[in-house]
């Protein structure tokens, strides 16, 4: 997976459904409800309001690290650990839509990075 990959949904996922107001599963338990989702070409992601898991912090997934979701329970299930996400560049709602910050935060999920994790 390629930096401008982990910004891409997978093959599974459909970019045309919304997200908004699904759980988000992690591969160790549940972190929250999708604040926001986008379907941006190459620049996809979901806002995570964690609520009391991490202090009510939201945190930024790029679609990349969606591995599947259900809509008949309307979960995204994603291939990051708790503390992977947890552990993550802080989500910042002044600069979310920079380049910048979601380079960063694409070092961090992709190939490379605290964050990857080849599942």
């Amino acid at each position: 997976m390629t930096i401008a990959e982990i910004w891409t949904y997978s093959t599974r996922t459909a970019p045309s459904v919304d997200l908004t107001g699904f759980t988000v599963e992690a591969l160790d338990g549940s972190i929250g409800k999708v604040d926001e989702s986008t379907n941006e070409a190459v620049g996809s992601f979901i806002v995570v309001d964690t609520g009391p898991w991490i202090f009510g912090k939201k945190v930024m997934l790029p679609a990349g690290v969606i591995r599947d979701f259900d809509l008949d329970t309307e979960t995204v299930f994603v291939n990051r650990t708790k503390d992977q996400i947890k552990n993550a560049p802080e989500f910042d709602d002044k600069r979310y839509h920079d380049q910048d910050y979601r380079d960063e935060l694409g070092g961090y999920y992709g190939p490379g990075g605290m964050g990857y994790t080849d599942r």
